[in-house]
């Protein structure tokens, strides 16, 4: 009886939120149909190049390929060296998420649970980050890089064309979007578990790492998600930062050069297969923190 119910709620719960919205409802799945089809088709239409010969991308292009070329992966990972751009950026994305959500979320739990001095104007130096267009600190970057590679010791592993100097970069790029996100979720957590730690003796470190963070979870894996997102995709700042040593270009750049350096003789199977390379590892990562994803951006609201 009682799983009949359940049902029948939710079915008139979804009724009267149609009844309320009326056109709005309707204008809202149109909405949605129409963006789902305006990102997957181009996303299909790239796998499926990548199994395609040349004269199969050019003659029919939405035709299905008479037989799956994945020589044209096998090609692509040796000949182009997306494989060591693949490595690449595995490596860059690693260690700029891993600086980036270990500096912003200490930086975002003390601007949201500590009152100082200067508190609202070291935040809103932070934020004020999202609204500077990163194209008009590349030439001045290029220059601050440069001179970190002159100091001794360590400037060669932070110079120009260290994968050190892309992550410190990387960094601070996704600061401000990382410090924004998570001190307004660190606002929501109650305090009242904190200071039971504080009067059993726990330091602020030990609060921070062993009760704060674990509580903000759901916000730390989709603020997560989104910096490995944003710095997978990256390419002005590689393109700038990584200029000669070509065996330590990112995917982005690697991608570029097989389809600039032949001209219109460029491998164009190989092309979308190294296209599909990049995408693929997202569409995973995505998929299955999904819902971990949905669950960070709503807990703050629901708390």
């Amino acid at each position: 009886m009682a799983d009949a119910v359940i049902p029948r709620s939710r079915a008139y719960a979804r009724e009267e939120r149609r009844r309320r919205l009326g056109p709005l409802s309707v204008l809202t799945h149109v909405t949605l149909v129409v963006w789902t089809i305006l990102v997957a088709v181009p996303i299909v239409w790239t796998f499926l190049a990548s199994v395609k010969s040349e004269d199969e991308i050019f003659g029919d292009a939405w035709s299905l390929p008479a037989s799956l070329r994945f020589d044209n992966w096998a090609r692509a990972w040796e000949q182009a060296h997306v494989g060591q751009y693949m490595i690449n950026s595995i490596v860059v994305v690693a260690g700029g998420t891993f600086g980036t959500m270990l500096f912003g979320s200490m930086a975002a739990y003390v601007l949201a649970r500590y009152r100082f001095r200067g508190n609202r104007a070291v935040y809103l130096l932070f934020v004020s980050g999202l609204a500077f267009p990163v194209y008009l600190a590349l030439t001045p970057l290029f220059f601050v890089v440069q001179n970190m590679g002159a100091i001794p010791v360590i400037g060669p592993f932070i110079g120009l064309n260290t994968h050190g100097g892309l992550i410190l970069v990387y960094i601070a790029y996704s600061l401000p979007f990382t410090v924004f996100f998570l001190a307004a979720f660190f606002r929501t957590l109650p305090g009242a578990v904190a200071e039971a730690a504080f009067v059993d003796g726990a330091s602020h470190t030990r609060v921070f790492f062993r009760i704060m963070l674990p509580m903000a979870k759901p916000g730390i894996i989709s603020v997560t998600i989104f910096n490995v997102l944003g710095q997978w995709n990256q390419y002005q700042l590689p393109l700038v930062l990584l200029t000669s040593a070509k065996e330590k270009w990112v995917l982005t750049q690697g991608i570029a050069d097989i389809s600039t350096a032949a001209g219109y003789d460029a491998d164009w199977s190989a092309l979308f297969a190294a296209l599909s390379m990049a995408i693929l590892p997202m569409l995973i990562v995505y998929t299955l923190f999904q819902s971990q994803i949905q669950k960070g951006l709503t807990a703050g609201a629901l708390k």
